[in-house]
């Protein structure tokens, strides 16, 4: 029998037709919808007259564009508004669960299908959303889709997909001291560029990898797509199963030992052959941070920004662009170079070690006076955990404060806006221009170093804090 990579083994068995020289009909286990890229969707459904095929695996929730302070009150911006209302009318009319604001399962898409046992291993999942790599962690196929391909997934609970290449990127050995998830996965960009997965399906491996839990496996694979694959993937196993078990929607009794069986075969053969290999040594990854305007421009927090003849002809001119953008020289250090905000958030770092992590370093400290933060949980869930575990009370001791939960400032769709200018050190993924506001600068790092930078109120390499 033919030698399988994982990420073959799930495809090839969710295909149920396939176009000539074209792509594949590729079933979808499980859907998750948010307010922003599900409006049109709903109405192309409506106006040709079909119902919505499988609403007991859609799911949906609001997260973008809500604020995440008094989400009691009616919203303010009015475009918000509309969406997150327009949600509501749409799930109720095609019988879709919908976990609006407050509502205690609330919270970031790739947040809570986790966090609730929905996303499982060896699933088929999809989302009008770039991140939805996320879910790959579990040893799952998730990847992002546009509007027009969320409506077909409404209609049919297919999608018609073309299959990508594999590529595994292997990691072994020891972390250093201040070395995270986060930086993992900003080294491998800044070693393959924004685009050098563009085409793949990324499947990680190594005993770095498996030594992660499963919140810094999802961040791991919700930053694939920030090299241009179209999803990350981690095989299942031992880590995987603890954490799904016991969890609101993951299978019970005889079902879970049916299922952690039927898990335990998902993962690549021995002999599989991947369209690309990379091979990294944890040792070689130090505390990372972005200094450019995509996040394949990363550094190490000690190191210096590329000199600018370092670089390709080719790459020079929007290289000088985007130090341009960002107020940083070429061959400058950002070491000690001020801040004015820090975000702990997102899909990538809203998690609950993430809190954790934030809250161990500012433990019996003070947040700078001259930065701003914002600390916003994933989830509901991931908020109520917090206060349980009494980092809540840490966190304020050293001068911070619990936002509610929501994409918050990853991206200007709500009221937590990166002033022009101002410089944000951001646990979220993407550093593009004006991500984080008209004017942001947005450095990339991970809730350690972001945590150091709050503490200090400027660029500082975590492990000297530890």
């Amino acid at each position: 029998m033919e030698a399988k990579t994982l990420f073959d083994k799930i495809w090839d068995g969710h295909v149920v037709d396939s176009v000539e020289n074209g792509p594949d009909i590729l079933y979808i286990d499980q859907h998750y919808i948010h307010e922003v890229t599900s409006p049109q969707a709903f109405t192309g459904l409506e106006n040709r007259g079909i119902p919505l095929f499988r609403p007991d695996k859609t799911l949906a929730t609001v997260d973008h564009n809500i604020p995440t302070q008094n989400q009691h009150l009616p919203i303010r911006e009015e475009l918000s508004r509309l969406q997150v209302a327009t949600l509501k009318d749409n799930c109720e009319r095609h019988s879709v669960k919908l976990y609006g604001l407050t509502h205690p399962f609330n919270g970031i898409v790739h947040v809570i299908g986790a966090e609730l046992g929905i996303t499982q291993p060896g699933m088929t999942l999809v989302c009008g959303d770039s991140h939805t790599s996320t879910h790959g962690a579990f040893g799952a196929i998730a990847f992002g889709i546009g509007t027009s391909e969320v409506e077909m997934v409404f209609a049919s609970q297919c999608i018609l997909q073309p299959k990508p290449k594999r590529m595994r990127i292997s990691i072994n050995g020891n972390l250093n001291k201040g070395v995270i998830a986060k930086d993992i996965i900003l080294y491998i960009i800044s070693k393959i560029s924004a685009s050098g997965a563009t085409g793949y399906f990324v499947e990680y491996a190594g005993d770095t990898i498996t030594s992660l839990s499963m919140e810094a496996r999802m961040t791991i694979c919700n930053m694939s797509i920030e090299m241009g694959a179209r999803g990350g993937m981690i095989a299942p196993d031992e880590v995987t199963f603890d954490y799904i078990n016991g969890r609101e929607f993951a299978p019970q009794g005889e079902a879970w030992d049916q299922a952690v069986e039927n898990w335990k075969k998902l993962k690549t053969d021995e002999g599989a052959v991947f369209d690309k290999e990379l091979d990294l040594k944890a040792e070689d990854i130090h505390p990372m941070i972005t200094y450019g305007t995509n996040p394949g421009m990363g550094i190490s927090v000690n190191e210096a920004i590329p000199a600018l003849e370092s670089l390709p002809a080719v790459e020079q001119e929007s290289f000088k662009k985007s130090l341009n953008y960002m107020g940083f020289e070429p061959g400058s250090k950002l070491l000690g170079h001020p801040v004015d905000y820090v975000f702990l958030g997102s899909c990538t770092n809203g998690r609950i070690e993430d809190f954790r992590v934030f809250a161990s370093l500012v433990k019996g400290k003070k947040k700078a006076d001259n930065v701003t933060a914002w600390l916003v949980p994933g989830s509901w869930q991931v908020e109520k955990q917090a206060r349980e575990e009494g980092l809540d009370v840490i966190l304020k001791a050293a001068g911070f404060e619990l936002r509610q939960p929501g994409c918050s400032a990853c991206l200007a769709m709500n009221d937590d806006k990166v002033p022009a200018g101002k410089y944000a050190v951001s646990t979220s993924n993407r550093n593009f221009e004006g991500r984080q506001g008209p004017g942001a600068r947005t450095l990339l790092a991970s809730p350690l170093t972001a945590a150091a930078a709050a503490i200090t109120g400027k660029i500082t390499n975590p492990a000297d804090l530890m």
